[in-house]
């Protein structure tokens, strides 16, 4: 059994404050476009927001909308809060503002995670991606230490865990475009969101 985590920290800074989760994205909001994606590997779709009230009309009953316990922490706060109610213990976590979601290529992280490490994550152009990864739901226990000491980077979370990252080729090898780890700021500069 796999659980889907959308991280949906908040709405963009601006005028019209928009959520990215809830902009259009063909026919659907990328929230739906995501959640149709997740289902194909999934068997649970989990939403983190500080705010479920956009949400609600958006999604179906089957998902499930949560809120932090550790509020305003960012995407740890949103990632404990996801493992913590996970009902499986494989996590797959995104970004609400990454369009372009691969479930090929979240099995091939799931099925590295499961030779014995917490998370599999991708390794893209030489950069972890830790969203689009997948975590263990055990990690838990470790965000929350990290945001008892006032800890928020995800790179933190990485030095204390067990995990291995999935090279670029591995993806091609079985037809699958890296861009899926790409999110909506990638047009304006280079991929975003991976660490080096």
């Amino acid at each position: 059994m796999l659980t889907g985590l959308i991280l949906a920290g908040g709405p963009e800074p601006g005028i019209d404050r928009r959520w990215k989760a809830l902009l259009q994205f063909g026919e659907v909001t990328l929230l739906q476009h995501q959640i149709r994606e997740m289902r194909k590997l999934c068997q649970e779709v989990i939403l983190a927001t500080p705010d479920p009230k956009p949400f609600l009309k958006e999604v179906d009953t089957g998902i499930r909308i949560i809120t932090d316990y550790y509020t305003g922490r960012g995407p740890l706060g949103g990632m404990h809060a996801g493992f913590s109610l996970s009902a499986s213990p494989d996590v797959w976590v995104v970004r609400s503002d990454m369009p372009f979601l691969s479930a090929r290529a979240a099995k091939l992280l799931l099925e590295r995670k499961h030779e014995g490490y917490d998370a599999s994550l991708p390794l893209i152009c030489g950069e972890i991606y830790p969203y689009h990864g997948i975590y263990d739901k055990s990690c838990a226990e470790q965000v929350s230490d990290l945001l008892d000491q006032g800890q928020t980077a995800i790179a933190q979370l990485l030095q204390q865990m067990s995990w291995s990252g999935l090279l670029d080729s591995t993806f091609v090898e079985h037809g699958i475009d890296p861009s899926f780890v790409q999110n909506l700021d990638a047009g304006r500069s280079t991929l975003k969101h991976g660490i080096r």
